[in-house]
C-alpha cells in the first residue's frame, strides 16, 4: 500500500472515530470527564493571571501613595501617573478577563447540564443542545465577552475603588499640602495650567462612571448575581 492510499484511508476513519466514541457511553463518560478537568485547569491558570493583574495595581498604588506623601517637595503628578498606570492595568486585565471567560463558559456548560442533571436528574438540562454548542465552541474557539464589558467588570470589581482612592489622594495633595495657593494653581504640571489638569482628570472620572453605570446585558458566564435567580437565567 503506497502512503498516499495509507493516508486516505486514514482520512476516511479518522471522521468515524468520534462518532463510534459517542456510541460507547463509558468511553464518552470518560472524555467528558477529562475534557471538564481540562477546561477546569485552563480556567484557573486565567484566573490566576487576573490576580497577578490586580496584585500590580494595588502595589503601584502602595508606591505611589507612600512616594507622593513622605515629602512636600516631591510632585502631585506622580498620583497622576499612578492613575496612568492603574488604567493600564485595567486594560490588561479586561483583555486577560475575556480569556478567561471562554473557558469559564466551557466549564459552566458542563456544571449546568452535565453534573447538575447527574446530581438531580428530575430538574434535566439546563440547555437541550449543551453538547452541539460545546462541539461549535471548540470547533471555532471565540471570544464571548466585549470589551466595554470586560473592562466594567473589571472597573465594577476591582479598579474603580483603586482609581478612586488615587483620586481623593491627588485632591488632598494638591489641596492640604498647598493651603496659601489655589488648588487650580497647584494642579498646574509645568507649562500644563490646573484648569486644564482638572478638566481632564474630571472628564476622565466621568467616563469611568459612564462605563460602569451603562446599562447593558451582560454575557459572561457563570457571574455570581443577586436577587431572584430565576431572573438572570431567563436573561441567558
Amino acid at each position: 500500500m503506497t502512503d498516499d492510499t495509507a493516508a486516505d484511508s486514514e482520512s476516511a476513519e479518522e471522521p468515524e472515530l468520534g462518532s463510534e466514541m459517542a456510541d460507547h457511553r463509558t468511553e464518552m463518560s470518560s472524555i467528558l470527564g477529562d475534557a471538564y478537568r481540562g477546561e477546569l485547569d485552563r480556567e484557573t491558570t486565567w484566573r490566576s493571571r487576573l490576580d497577578q493583574t490586580t496584585t500590580w495595581g494595588v502595589t503601584v498604588v502602595a508606591a505611589i501613595l507612600t512616594f507622593a506623601f513622605s515629602s512636600p517637595d516631591n510632585p502631585h503628578y506622580i498620583i497622576l501617573v499612578g492613575i496612568l498606570a492603574v488604567s493600564l492595568f485595567l486594560l490588561i486585565e479586561a483583555r486577560r478577563y475575556r480569556d478567561y471567560d471562554v473557558y469559564r463558559s466551557r466549564v459552566r456548560l458542563f456544571q449546568q447540564n452535565l453534573l447538575a442533571n447527574a446530581l438531580d436528574p428530575s430538574a434535566g438540562v439546563e440547555h437541550e443542545d449543551w453538547r452541539s454548542k460545546l462541539s461549535q465552541d471548540y470547533r471555532t474557539p471565540t471570544l464571548k465577552v466585549a470589551s466595554w464589558e470586560a473592562t466594567a467588570n473589571r472597573l465594577r470589581r476591582i479598579y474603580l475603588p483603586l482609581l478612586a482612592v488615587l483620586l481623593v489622594a491627588w485632591l488632598f495633595r494638591i489641596t492640604a499640602f498647598a493651603p496659601n495657593e489655589s488648588p487650580l494653581t497647584t494642579a498646574s504640571i509645568a507649562v500644563v495650567p490646573g484648569v486644564l489638569v482638572v478638566a481632564v482628570i474630571a472628564l476622565y472620572y466621568v467616563a469611568l462612571s459612564m462605563i460602569v453605570l451603562w446599562p447593558q446585558d451582560r454575557e459572561a458566564k457563570g457571574e455570581f448575581r443577586e436577587g431572584d435567580p430565576n431572573e438572570w437565567k431567563e436573561s441567558n
